[in-house]
C-alpha cells in the first residue's frame, strides 16, 4: 500500500513569514513537498524556497518522525538575517511521513544512507550541510564517514550513537525489538487515543512538554490518525527500530563509532541536557571521537532540541557554520573556541553546558 494524501489533507505553501522568535507569534505551517524517484525508490521530500545565495542543507528525521520535525528550524535556517540563508530538503525517511514503505522491506541503516544518498546526488547540489537528529543523525554519520565528497558540514542532534549503558527508554526501545513482543506492544499502544499517544511521546522527547505548541500537537495528532490508517505503519516502526537495535550491537570497523572516526566534515554535535533517550554524557566521547568537532549540552531541553528550542539550535548552528566555512575558504582546520555560551574549550571541543 502506497502512502496517499487523502483528498481532505492539506500541505501548506510555506508561504507564511517565519516568526519563531520568542515573542508568542504563531508558528508557521508545514512547508510544501513532492513525491521524488529516486534510485532508491520512492520518497516524500519538503523543502524551503531557494533564495540567491542559499547554500543546500538535508535534513534527516529520527526513529518514528518525520520531515515536520523540522518545519521550525528550517524557516529560521533558510532565513538570510543571520548569514546566507540555506535552501532545505527534509525527506520522510521510507515508511514514514508520505514516503511509502520500501519495496524491499529493508529498513537498515544502509539503506536509509542509499536514500539519503540518492536525494543527494539527485539534487545535484552537494556537498550539503547534512543534519541529523538521534536515527537521522546515525545515518548522517554513516554517510559522512563514507561519502566525504556529499557532505560540506555534519550537524547532529543527539545521535543515535552506540551506548549499551542501561537506561529505561532505551531499553524499552529494546525490547519492542525482540521477536514477537514488538507487536504486542505496538498493539497495546494502538488501544490509547492519538491524543494520548501524542502527549506520551512529548512527555518522553520534551524536557519542558509547555513548549509543545498547540498547532504542533494538532499536526502531530493528524499525523498519528493519518498513520492509523496504514497498513505498514507498524512493520516500518519494527524494521526501524529493529535496524537501530542492531547497529548498537555491531563490532569492530562496521560500528557506528569507527564511522565517526572517519568522518572528515567539521561537525556540530547538540545535546540536551534532559534527554531521555540519548545520554547527553555520550557528547564526551562524540567529541573525542570526531576528528573536527564542536560539542554542547542545551540546558533543560530534551531529545529533539530543534523542536523544543529551534531558536537555539538555529542560533548554535550559525555560529558553527560561519566559523566553519571561514576555516574552509582558508584552508585551515576549524578552531575550537569558547563562548558566553559554551564555556572555554578544551582539546578539539567546547563541551559544556550552554545558556538558554
Amino acid at each position: 500500500m502506497t502512502n496517499p494524501i487523502g483528498p481532505g489533507e492539506r500541505l501548506a505553501n510555506g508561504a507564511t513569514p517565519v516568526p519563531l522568535m520568542p515573542g508568542g507569534a504563531a508558528p508557521i505551517e508545514p512547508w510544501p513537498g513532492e513525491l521524488l524517484s529516486l534510485s532508491a525508490g520512492d520518497v516524500y521530500v519538503r523543502s524551503t524556497p531557494e533564495l540567491p545565495g542559499a547554500e543546500p542543507a538535508m535534513l534527516v528525521h529520527g526513529l518514528g518522525g518525520s520531515a515536520l520535525n523540522w518545519t521550525d528550524l528550517m524557516g529560521l535556517l533558510s532565513q538570510s538575517a543571520a548569514g546566507p540563508p540555506m535552501v532545505c530538503d527534509a525527506p520522510d525517511l521510507p515508511g514514514f511521513g508520505f514516503s511509502p514503505p520500501p519495496a524491499d522491506g529493508d529498513y537498515s541503516l544502509a539503506a536509509r544512507a542509499a536514500v539519503v544518498i540518492s536525494l543527494i546526488e539527485k539534487r545535484a547540489n552537494g556537498p550539503v550541510h547534512l543534519i541529523g537528529n538521534s536515527l537521522g543523525g546515525a545515518i548522517s554519520t554513516r554517510i559522512a564517514a563514507r561519502r566525504p565528497d556529499l557532505v560540506r558540514t555534519l550537524t547532529l542532534i543527539s545521535p543515535a550513537l552506540p551506548d549499551l549503558r542501561p537506561r529505561p527508554l532505551p531499553a524499552r526501545l529494546a525490547v519492542v525489538a525482540l521477536p514477537g513482543v514488538g507487536r504486542w506492544v505496538l498493539g497495546k499502544m494502538a488501544t490509547m487515543t492519538p491524543e494520548q499517544r501524542t502527549d506520551t511521546s512529548i512527555g518522553e522527547l520534551y524536557a519542558d512538554p509547555s513548549r509543545f505548541l498547540p498547532q504542533r500537537r494538532a499536526e502531530a495528532i493528524a499525523e498519528v490518525t493519518r498513520r492509523d490508517r496504514l497498513s505498514y505503519s507498524v512493520d516500518a516502526l519494527l524494521g526501524s527500530t529493529r535496524a537501530l537495535v542492531a547497529e548498537y550491537t555491531r563490532p569492530g570497523s562496521a560500528s557506528l563509532w569507527q564511522d565517526a572516526a572517519k568522518v572528515t566534515a567539521p561537525t556540530l554535535l547538540i545535546h540536551g541536557s534532559h534527554d531521555r533517550l540519548v545520554n547527553p554524557a555520550m557528547a564526551g566521547r562524540a567529541a573525542r571521537t570526531f576528528r573536527n568537532c564542536r560539542a554542547i549540552v542545551l540546558p533543560r531541553i530534551g531529545h529533539v532540541a530543534m523542536m523544543e528550542r529551534p531558536e537555539l539550535v538555529a542560533a548554535e548552528m550559525r555560529t558553527f557554520l560561519r566559523r566553519a566555512l571561514e576555516q574552509q575558504v582558508s584552508g585551515e582546520a576549524v578552531p575550537v573556541r569558547g563562548s558566553r555560551r559554551q564555556g572555554p574549550a578544551g582539546g578539539r571541543s567546547a563541551l559544556s553546558p550552554a545558556s538558554p
